[in-house]
């Protein structure tokens, strides 16, 4: 079963079993994946899907700091359930041995030392890491590893 038809059989449950706070966060989830299907005439990947949700996610947590600064404790509950929803539709997260492997398994495909490289390290590294690892600390981990070398 692919990921956005998962996402589709849980809307359903969600719509049987009356759960308005995460029916309305799945149903948010399947426009934006649409939304980008319309778009760009494509048929989302799981991959793609997974990007969507990890942005998603993101902009969630990004709302939480700035309505804790607003000491908005509804609404930071609120945002904090929908992610709590986005993030049962990603894998499993990979741990900092995974990751370091992974880093090491593209610096050497991708043959490059010094900065200069980053690019096509990240290019290997994004398709495996998405919404199993923050990029942006692995992007600083691999930054780090090229200087060294």
């Amino acid at each position: 079963m692919t990921l956005k038809a998962r996402i589709t059989e849980d809307m359903k449950n969600a719509l049987r079993a009356h759960d308005s706070a995460r029916l309305s966060t799945i149903r948010m989830l399947l426009a934006a994946i649409k939304q980008r299907e319309v778009d760009e005439r494509i048929e989302l990947t799981d991959t793609d899907v997974l990007a969507i949700i990890d942005k998603m996610i993101k902009q969630r947590k990004d709302s939480v700091s700035h309505f804790e600064a607003g000491r908005r404790a509804d609404l930071v509950a609120t945002e904090e359930g929908e992610i709590a929803t986005l993030q049962t539709y990603l894998p499993q997260p990979l741990s900092d041995a995974e990751i370091d492997a992974l880093i090491a398994d593209a610096i050497g495909a991708a043959g490059v030392s010094g900065s200069a490289g980053m690019g096509k390290v990240m290019a290997i590294l994004k398709p495996a890491l998405a919404g199993r690892a923050d990029l942006a600390a692995a992007s600083a981990k691999v930054k780090a590893r090229l200087a060294s070398s």
